[in-house]
């Protein structure tokens, strides 16, 4: 087992402001300054507007850094048998409920999500870190006699040394999309962690070194651009994963490939639901309003758009009631930043000067003094060529878009660029297999606004949603981690002949 932890714990039981240590590089088994600096930023805490941390901007020299220490132990931890290293997932496991309450008023905290929320994120990673515990049962490979004294067999060899790139608004839980699988499947991980919301990463690097982890497995570099860069470009990591919006997420898949590395890039997202008459009126109103304000928008999966098809009158009047009822700070938690409250600001106003009406205001409500805050917004009228119905609002805004038929619907949505979810609310399952068959988007769902699969389903879109192939969790992003060894062996000579012999 490695050395007692050098952080305290985050002490915080309650929203009531708690400042924590600053963000540092996890390199080796210890956490260490930067060597290659380039200044600092502050870590806020969104439901105050106030500095809880700071952060060193890392620079190239620390991913080699990183790069040197992890091939130190690497050679051991790929030794181990596959069953080996999933023990420390089982033991991370209980390390994560263990520290439950912490991690999700970390998570809160650093995000300005609500505790339920956070703490929804840190069962999710729990779950991310279960399917971990499974590899060994799943990647016992194929063998088969293929001639008469011929056996060819496969296994899963590790990459080597890897690296990801998370992204704000889910600080625990997207590192745990990649980490079991990565790890399980023998590689060093190398995680550049939102410089928004580095500190989460601060408590997973604690929890993994008392799993019993080898030191330089699983660090961390603290940094914005430089470090992608450099992540991008090292030659010694031979995999690259990233979750953030489609404009940088296409640059860098295109950065890493252009290396020799394989790379998939998750990138943004405008999902649309379509409701239509014969819904069911509170299944749909409940999660509609779950499905664009949970997280206050900010996650890939949240509504958008709402296609309302034909005489839906009675299920939009119910949507407004229960957004309209919705508290921020504690049904609804901060926006992270006031740049990010300025841009929803502007496609909401832009939306209304484009002939949009404002059915439900969020613009001016506010909770905790000095956090940054959005309420519920929905924005009926909207037509498919207005900035606030093509592109990524990120926000806590629901934008109607109204249609004569289902056809019409999907035309819409098929129009849409991105490909990451999309829903239908309703009954029948004519029209739910109407949607699902001809939806242009890679997670669908009925009757759910957030069809995010569970494990062992694996989670990715479609077109400007993700590049590269396959999906980040489940066995895909097994494989994405691990190289496919073809091994064939004979062992006696045959009294036949055939072209193997």
């Amino acid at each position: 087992m490695n050395a007692p932890s050098p952080l305290p714990a985050f002490p915080a039981t309650s929203y009531a402001f708690t400042p924590w240590v600053n963000a540092r590089n996890l390199i080796g088994g210890a956490w260490v300054d930067a060597v290659d600096a380039h200044g600092s930023l502050d870590v806020v805490n969104p439901r105050h507007g106030k500095a809880i941390a700071q952060v060193t901007m890392s620079g190239a020299g620390d991913v080699d850094a990183a790069v040197q220490a992890a091939r130190k132990n690497l050679k051991v931890w790929q030794d181990l048998p596959v069953r080996e290293r999933a023990q420390v997932m089982y033991r991370l496991r209980e390390l994560m409920l263990r520290d439950l309450e912490s991690l999700s008023w970390l998570v809160s905290h650093e995000n300005g999500k609500t505790y339920d929320e956070a703490k929804a994120e840190v069962l999710k990673g729990v779950e991310c870190v279960e399917y971990g515990c499974s590899l060994p049962n799943l990647a016992a490979g194929t063998q088969l006699d293929v001639s008469r004294g011929v056996n060819c067999q496969v296994e899963y060899a590790p990459i080597g040394i890897v690296a990801g790139v998370t992204p704000f608004n889910f600080p625990l839980m997207v590192p745990l999309w990649m980490l079991p699988q990565a790890l399980v499947g023998g590689n060093a991980f190398i995680l550049k962690p939102s410089e928004q919301t580095p500190l989460s990463t601060l408590a997973l690097g604690e929890l993994l070194r008392e799993a019993g982890l080898p030191d330089g497995i699983f660090q961390v570099v603290q940094g914005a651009r430089e470090v992608v860069e450099a992540l991008c470009d090292h030659p010694g990591i031979g995999a690259f994963g990233f979750v953030g919006s489609t404009k940088v997420a296409k640059m860098v898949y295109g950065r890493a490939c252009t290396s020799g590395k394989r790379a998939l890039c998750l990138g943004g997202a405008k999902n649309h639901l379509i409701v239509v008459p014969d819904a069911d009126i509170d299944v749909a109103a409940d999660n509609i309003v779950a499905s664009f304000t949970g997280c206050a928008g900010q996650r890939c999966m949240a509504a958008a758009n709402l296609l309302a098809v034909g005489d839906v009158e009675h299920i939009l009047d119910e949507i407004k009631v229960r957004a309209a009822r919705l508290v921020l700070g504690n049904d609804l938690g901060a926006i992270n930043s006031p740049e990010s409250v300025a841009r929803i600001l502007r496609y909401i106003d832009g939306a209304v000067q484009a002939g949009a009406t404002v059915v439900v205001d969020g613009r001016s409500q506010s909770a905790d003094a000095g956090g940054y805050w959005v309420g519920p917004t929905i924005l009926d009228g909207v037509t498919p060529d207005m900035a606030a119905a093509k592109e990524e609002i990120f926000g806590p805004v629901l934008s109607i878009v109204r249609v004569k038929d289902l056809s019409e619907a999907l035309k819409v949505e098929n129009a849409n660029p991105y490909g990451n979810a999309s829903a239908v609310y309703t009954t029948s399952g004519d029209v739910a297999r109407a949607v699902m068959g001809r939806a242009e988007a890679g997670m669908c769902g009925v009757n759910v606004g957030v069809p995010v699969p569970r494990e062992p389903f694996g989670f990715g879109g479609w077109n400007d949603s993700k590049f590269g192939h396959g999906n980040i969790t489940g066995w895909d992003g097994f494989r994405f981690w691990t190289r496919v060894r073809k091994i064939t062996t004979k062992w006696a000579l045959q009294s036949d002949q055939n072209w193997m012999n």
